[in-house]
C-alpha cells in the first residue's frame, strides 16, 4: 500500500464529521437502559495501528454509503448513535489520537453497544508490520503519535502493545503490510457492502510462496506438487493465461484428481458459508512463482464457481504487481 493513501492523516482532537454533534459530556448509558431510542441499524466501528489504513478504510466505507465520522471522542459516541436516527448506516473512526481515548474505556463502550439489540455491530482493526509502519511514517515525515520525542520504532510498538486487547475483540482483522489500496477497498467493500441481503461473493488469487501467503486467505491450497512449466524454456516467459501452459499443467497426471478433490471439497463449504452470514471468502492458490501452476488452477476454479452462479472475483497478485519469477 502507497504512503499517500493509506496513511492515516493528522486530525485535530475533535471529530471530524459535517453534521452537528451533541455536546461532549460523560458517555451515556441510556441505550441499555431501556429508554425507547431511534433505530441506529448497520454500524461499523474502525481502529487500529497509526499508519495502517484506518482513514483510506472510512473513505472507502463512505463511497459505499455510510456516513463516515472520524476521531471521534468517545464521550459522543452513545449520544451520536441515540440522536442520529441515521438515515445511512454509521463507520465511526476511533484511535489513540481521540480525545479521551483509553483502551479500556474503549472496551466499556463496545460491551454498552453489543448489549443494545437495535445496532448492528462490527469493529474492524487495521495492522500492519512494523517495518512497513515504519517505512510509511518516514515516506511522509510524520511523527508517531506516541513517539513525539522518542524513536518511531517505540512509538509503533507502544501502540501496538496498547491496542492489543482491542485487536483481540474485533470481527475482522485486516492487514495492510502487502496491500495495495485498491485491494483494501475490494476487501472493504467485499465485507461490507450495503446490499439489502449481501451474497457470498469469493474472491480467487494466485500467488507466489516466495513472496508470502496473503494475508486475508480463508482457504489456502498449495499447487507445488505439479510439475512446474518454469522448467521448460517454452513455456518460461508465458504465465497460466497462456494456452499452452494451460494445457502442460492440465497434462500432469496429478491435476484431474486434485482438481476434482479441490472442488468436492468447496461445493458442500460454500452454502454454509453463506448460511452463517458469511459476505466474502478469500480462496488463495500458490506456487513457487505464483505466474504458472497457480494461475491455472484459479482461472479454473473461477470458472467453475461461476458455471455455477457464484460471484466471483479473480486476481493473479503476481502477475499484476510485475513480479517475476
Amino acid at each position: 500500500m502507497t504512503s499517500d493513501s493509506s496513511n492515516d492523516t493528522p486530525l485535530s482532537s475533535g471529530a471530524n464529521h459535517t453534521g452537528d454533534l451533541p455536546s461532549c459530556g460523560e458517555p451515556d448509558d441510556s441505550l441499555t437502559q431501556g429508554q425507547a431510542t431511534p433505530m441506529a441499524g448497520k454500524m461499523v466501528l474502525v481502529t487500529g495501528l497509526s499508519g495502517a489504513g484506518k482513514t483510506l478504510a472510512l473513505k472507502s466505507l463512505e463511497d459505499l454509503g455510510y456516513e463516515a465520522v472520524d476521531n471521534l471522542p468517545l464521550s459522543l459516541l452513545a449520544a451520536l448513535i441515540r440522536a442520529g436516527a441515521a438515515p445511512r448506516p454509521l463507520a465511526i473512526g476511533i484511535d489513540i489520537r481521540t480525545r479521551g481515548f483509553a483502551v479500556s474505556a474503549m472496551l466499556e463502550e463496545l460491551d454498552r453497544l453489543m448489549q443494545n439489540e437495535q445496532i448492528d455491530l462490527t469493529m474492524l482493526f487495521v495492522v500492519a508490520d512494523d517495518d512497513v509502519l515504519c517505512r510509511r511514517f518516514t515516506e511522509t515525515r510524520r511523527r508517531h503519535p506516541l513517539a513525539p520525542d522518542r524513536p518511531l520504532l517505540d512509538g509503533i510498538r507502544h501502540e501496538r502493545d496498547l491496542m492489543t486487547p482491542l485487536e483481540s475483540r474485533a470481527d475482522l482483522v485486516i492487514d495492510t503490510s502487502a496491500l495495495p489500496p485498491a485491494e483494501l477497498k475490494r476487501l472493504i467493500a467485499g465485507h461490507f457492502a450495503l446490499d439489502a441481503k449481501p451474497p457470498l461473493v469469493v474472491f480467487v488469487t494466485s500467488f507466489s510462496y516466495r513472496q508470502g501467503v496473503p494475508r486475508e486467505a480463508d482457504l489456502v491450497f498449495d499447487a507445488r506438487f505439479l510439475n512446474n512449466p518454469h522448467y521448460v524454456a517454452a513455456l518460461r516467459p508465458l504465465t497460466g493465461r497462456d494456452a499452452d501452459v494451460v494445457k502442460y499443467v492440465e497434462g500432469d497426471p496429478g491435476f484431474p484428481q486434485f482438481f476434482a478433490a479441490l472442488t468436492a471439497l468447496l461445493e458442500p463449504l460454500l452454502p454454509r458459508f453463506a448460511a452463517e452470514g458469511k459476505s466474502y471468502l478469500t480462496i488463495a492458490v500458490g506456487c513457487t512463482g505464483g505466474r504458472h501452476r497457480s494461475v491455472v488452477i484459479a482461472e479454473s476454479l473461477a470458472e467453475w464457481l461461476r458455471e455455477r452462479g457464484q460471484r466471483v472475483d479473480l486476481r493473479h497478485r503476481e502477475l499484476e504487481e510485475g513480479k517475476t519469477k
